[in-house]
């Protein structure tokens, strides 16, 4: 993190509620105290900050977190008043204004809507207004929600250009196994975001007031290298973490980006986390998409899977089933079906007309 001019700091519920019993005021404003630290030093920072349900838990009196999604949303109403007020207060004490920024999954899925999230944020910065930002739990259903926030967090990292994401967690980041049921795994210091053994590493999910584990941290940093950003996954009570951290002092796990930053419709193109349907790949198509920098012919497709219109988001799927890219594609999943496997050549023939050459252009393609 050393060097770092954009920063964005996750915090989880268990940590930030102390494993249910409320909100954590002495925790937040040690944080506070180090942000303030980090903002003086000249660092952009943006806090996405877990801890609305399970707070909202406490103060209805609630101890499982429910599984229906009006109970959820009740919960996250009840207890967004109580985190904001905590944050608000503790930054104040050191002259910083803040802002609550609340987001869904459409809000970043919609290219409109994504703009105005990133101009809004960017003026935020621009103004000195640290934004503490949060999923609207209120409004979510099981269609739109991030599903955790350390998605989230990954999502305005990508947003915004931050040069590193911090998630704080109550480990002390990503072991070779579960600490807590094998004393004699390792900490990983240091890998790359995306490989994929980590994620048979991490396993495992989070606790009963949280929907997220070492797996969704690991997914995270997957996600926020696509726009090179690198992630430190530590112990948020670890004594002036972020500024040891910031000084470049080696804690927890370091995930480091391997990519330089992506074009800003790219970034748009990674920050998408639903595909209305898949295509499949032969073994030519993947290689050229991987390596060649290429567009997606038909004449690569060997299946299509679900129901699409042009221009919507799909997932691109080699011959195991892994997803190896995603873009805008030029036909619906119809016509797709019909030119899968097809030369360019052909699909005029085969459709009566040709809308593009292309079934992804480059332009409209991420590897993922």
């Amino acid at each position: 993190m050393q060097n770092a001019r954009r920063v964005v700091v996750k915090v989880g519920s268990t940590l930030i509620t102390n494993h249910g019993e409320g909100v954590d005021h002495h925790l937040i404003r040690d944080w506070v105290a180090q942000l303030a630290e980090l903002k003086r030093a000249g660092v952009d920072i943006l806090l996405v900050s877990s801890g609305a349900i399970a707070e909202g838990m406490k103060r209805l009196g609630w101890k499982t977190r429910p599984h229906e999604v009006h109970q959820l949303q009740a919960a996250a109403a009840v207890g967004q008043m109580g985190l904001v007020q905590v944050y608000e207060s503790a930054f104040r004490d050191h002259d910083l204004t803040t802002a609550q920024v609340l987001l869904t999954h459409d809000d970043l899925a919609d290219r409109k809507r994504y703009l105005n999230a990133r101009t809004t944020l960017s003026s935020l910065l621009a103004l000195g207004v640290v934004p503490v930002i949060n999923e609207n739990d209120t409004v979510v259903t099981d269609e739109i929600k991030f599903g955790d926030n350390d998605t989230l967090g990954a999502l305005v990292a990508n947003l915004i250009d931050a040069d590193h994401l911090v998630i704080l967690t109550d480990q002390q980041g990503l072991f070779e196994a579960d600490p807590r049921t094998h004393r004699s795994a390792k900490l990983i210091s240091q890998a790359q975001a995306g490989d994929a053994s980590l994620e048979s590493m991490a396993g495992g999910s989070g606790s009963s007031l949280g929907k997220g584990g070492m797996l969704t941290k690991v997914l995270a940093a997957k996600r926020a290298a696509l726009s090179g950003t690198h992630t430190v996954i530590a112990f948020g009570r670890e004594p002036q973490v972020l500024l040891r951290l910031h000084a470049g002092e080696a804690i927890g796990t370091r995930l480091s980006a391997q990519q330089g930053t992506l074009s800003a419709r790219k970034a748009w193109l990674a920050g998408h986390l639903k595909t209305e349907g898949r295509v499949a790949l032969d073994a030519g198509a993947v290689k050229a998409l991987q390596s060649g920098g290429k567009s997606l012919l038909p004449v690569g497709v060997t299946r299509v899977e679900g129901t699409f219109d042009r221009g919507d988001l799909v997932g691109c799927i080699d011959e195991g089933g892994r997803e190896i890219a995603r873009g805008l594609v030029n036909y619906s999943a119809a016509d797709a079906r019909r030119i899968a496997g097809k030369a360019t050549s052909e699909i005029e023939e085969a459709l009566g007309y040709a809308a593009e050459a292309e079934l992804i252009h480059r332009d409209n393609l991420i590897l993922v």
